[in-house]
């Protein structure tokens, strides 16, 4: 009995090349907030650095824009507050939920890591062309914008086909 033969890319996945720019850009991150002495920024704290802008958020909103659970995401802030990177205020337009924001400390941390990502866009933009640079973000970006047109067509026409049944 043979196998069947299963149909692969002719060159690497688009994926994989994409999960191994995102995991260097990633280290690359954390290897520099250590080399400018913080320490204390580990791998899992870039959730919070990409979503948390310079006013207070919500630990959901957060984490559904980085694409984990909001007890991922939690775990996560209560880690980053231990750290004194972050803190917890009263949320005030609901008394009984919380929001997120930079302490002073991680202000420091985070402004230094926006201060090196702009860095990183130059060098990037040097190294391949303004032009060809710009490019590539410009297709990454509409590759997103693709796969949330297909994810939200298919949710559509699931939901057409549910609500049809009966």
């Amino acid at each position: 009995m043979s196998r069947p033969q299963l149909r692969r890319p002719a060159h690497k996945p688009l994926i994989a090349l994409v999960e191994r720019a995102n995991r260097a850009l990633q280290t690359d991150l954390v290897r520099q907030a250590h080399a400018r002495g913080h320490t204390e920024v580990k791998m899992t704290h870039n959730s919070v650095f990409a979503t948390l802008h310079t006013g207070p958020g919500r630990a959901a909103d957060m984490a559904a824009r980085a694409g984990i659970t909001r007890q991922s995401m939690g775990e996560v802030i209560r880690d980053m507050v231990a750290l004194d990177l972050l803190e917890m205020l009263p949320d005030p337009n609901d008394g009984r939920a919380k929001v997120v924001s930079y302490s002073e400390h991680g202000m420091e941390v985070a402004g230094d890591g926006f201060s090196y990502l702009a860095d990183l866009e130059d060098l990037f933009a040097e190294e391949f062309g303004e032009e060809e640079y710009a490019i590539a973000r410009d297709v990454l970006g509409r590759l997103v914008d693709v796969l949330d047109r297909v994810a939200a067509e298919e949710a559509q026409a699931s939901s057409s086909a549910g609500g049809s049944v009966g």
